[in-house]
């Protein structure tokens, strides 16, 4: 195994664990997001974006509202548009009417090694994946991890 190997395996081993240790029971178990105030635009966008299309695939494109539980970081904001672009309604801190279907939603960005840790966590999955960052944006570095909650 070389070094470029061992990076990568370490940084999964360390995504996994990651994973493992923030699982969840119920909405209200949720950890607050977070994410770096640093995070340029473009590659917040491009995570974001990649992020919602794989959280649609497991919960349905726009087939409930999201409570969003949000930082004011720059990848907050570019979550919130992208899953407004998915077609998902919006909630942060207000209440909702009860009678439609809601998604509590709760994420977390970590710089690491160069590469940025992304999840997305609901009540029933938890979704994340490592990110290369440029310039210009952000590509995916690991295949997409999938924790589904039963």
């Amino acid at each position: 195994m070389g070094p470029a190997s061992f990076i990568s395996f370490a940084a999964t081993c360390l995504f996994g664990l990651t994973l493992a240790g923030c699982q969840a029971v119920g909405p209200d178990a949720l950890v607050a997001s977070n994410a770096p105030p640093d995070i340029s635009g473009p590659t917040a966008s491009a995570i974001a974006g990649d992020m919602v299309s794989r959280l649609a695939e497991q919960i349905g494109p726009g087939t409930a509202t999201i409570v969003l539980k949000q930082d004011a970081s720059p990848f907050g904001e570019a979550l919130e548009a992208s899953l407004r672009g998915w077609g998902y309604a919006i909630v942060t801190d207000q209440a909702t009417d009860g009678k439609s279907k809601t998604v509590v939603l709760a994420y977390a960005i970590s710089p690491f090694d160069g590469q940025i840790l992304a999840r997305l966590s609901t009540s029933s999955v938890e979704i994340g994946r490592t990110y290369k960052t440029s310039a210009t944006g952000a590509t995916p570095a690991s295949p997409l991890s999938v924790m589904q909650r039963g």
